[in-house]
């Protein structure tokens, strides 16, 4: 990942790169495959769970969260959002507000005559359901130690509603904490959301090392459904190259679909609704509904 290992001076953009850009291709430097728009379905479940997870905090997480959600549910799948961060990002996100929350994730978890359908709430995206938390949900990291099976809780929750949605969505909390273990015990996939900034590079491999744990000792079928560039610039030197590194370092696990910087998503947090509907023929919104399809093609 250094300049000296890849014989390239410091703010050099790699000849592949280079030669790809030059040749129209996409801002990964690959050639970018046309993935279909997505087949109606006949039946929907069992859900594919794929947990937003990276321990860097103002990645893109949520936003990716919401917005990749939202662009599945326009493709006819069933989603569940879950928040499981206790700041309630993505309660927010939706137009929730968690300090008016009677019931969240935390009482899903912690109580067992809660259910899934106590706390579930109905979404203003059509096909889209929620999952809400608050700060509450920071006590259930402590009270989880306790409980027998504690890594495998929000699986064993999530468990009865498997079959009504097609992809289950989990925003992960921004730490490699109980809270997130538990998100990834009960995951089939993760998408890691990478800002395209050096210092967001540095803690990749400390995550991609707690997945292979978690795969080898709690969850052997969960596997890294790719790694999602955000935040990026194509404007800027140093938003290339760390996008160049990226793919250098990670291949085909790296997603085509890159989402640019933009002040369209921080407006749709002040709205409460995706990106997909708040500003539906903007590039924001065409880079997750890309994104949807490269997902399902997967």
């Amino acid at each position: 990942m250094s300049t000296k290992a890849s014989g390239r001076k410091r703010g050099e953009i790699p000849a592949s790169l280079a030669a790809g850009l030059a040749q129209g291709v996409g801002p990964t430097g690959r050639p970018t495959p046309r993935f279909r728009e997505p087949k109606a379905l006949q039946q929907h479940g069992p859900a594919r769970i794929l947990a937003m997870c990276n321990q860097k905090g103002g990645v893109g997480k949520t936003t990716s969260t919401i917005n990749l959600g939202a662009a599945l549910a326009e493709y006819g799948r069933n989603v569940l959002l879950v928040d499981f961060d206790p700041q309630g990002a993505l309660s927010v996100g939706l137009g929730v507000n968690p300090l008016q929350l009677d019931r969240t994730v935390y009482n899903l978890l912690m109580e067992r005559d809660v259910n899934v359908h106590d706390v579930m709430l109905k979404t203003e995206v059509p096909g889209m359901d929620l999952l809400p938390s608050n700060i509450d949900l920071s006590a259930a990291e402590v009270q989880l130690v306790n409980e027998v099976a504690r890594e495998q809780t929000l699986a064993h929750v999530l468990r009865p509603v498997l079959d009504d949605y097609d992809v289950i969505l989990v925003d992960c909390q921004p730490s490699l904490g109980l809270l997130t273990v538990n998100a990834l015990t009960a995951a089939d996939g993760v998408i890691i959301p990478l800002e395209c900034e050096f210092f967001a590079l540095r803690g990749v491999a400390l995550l991609i090392q707690t997945i292979e744990k978690i795969k080898e000792r709690l969850n052997p079928r969960l596997e890294l459904e790719g790694i999602l560039a955000t935040m990026y610039d194509a404007r800027t030197l140093h938003g290339r190259e760390v996008l160049a590194r990226v793919v250098e370092a990670f291949g085909d696990r790296v997603f085509h679909t890159v989402i640019n910087r933009t002040i369209r998503f921080p407006e749709t947090t002040v709205a409460g609704e995706p990106i997909t509907s708040y500003a539906s023929s903007s590039n924001g919104a065409k880079a997750y509904r890309d994104l949807a399809r490269e997902v399902l093609a997967r």
